[in-house]
């Protein structure tokens, strides 16, 4: 599929920064495909929207099951490319406090 408009919403904003939902069937590697030559990237059509640093919520329905994923708008090119990227969860080990005798 392609990129769908009516399914990019706003979540929040706020200090110049659009936190956004993002609904779509297609795979996490279509949407954060780097393009190539004549191929646009998933997000170009929304590139009078969407700046650098601004995150997509994602959910990606696929068999009836959802899985979810958190993109970064990694650049918003003059020519109209947008690239994005997958972030990763960053959860930090919890801190040993015990003091080795």
């Amino acid at each position: 599929m392609a990129f769908e408009s009516r399914e990019l919403s706003v979540l929040a904003y706020a200090n110049g920064f659009t936190l956004w939902h993002y609904r779509t069937e297609d795979s996490l590697e279509t949407l954060t495909r780097q393009p190539n030559g004549a191929t646009q990237g998933y997000f170009d059509a929304a590139r009078e929207m969407v700046r650098s640093g601004d995150q997509i919520i994602v959910n990606l329905i696929a068999g009836g099951r959802v899985a979810m994923a958190s993109l970064a708008v990694t650049v918003v090119d003059p020519a109209g490319s947008v690239g994005v990227a997958a972030l990763e969860s960053c959860v930090e080990p919890p801190v040993n406090e015990a003091v080795a005798a």
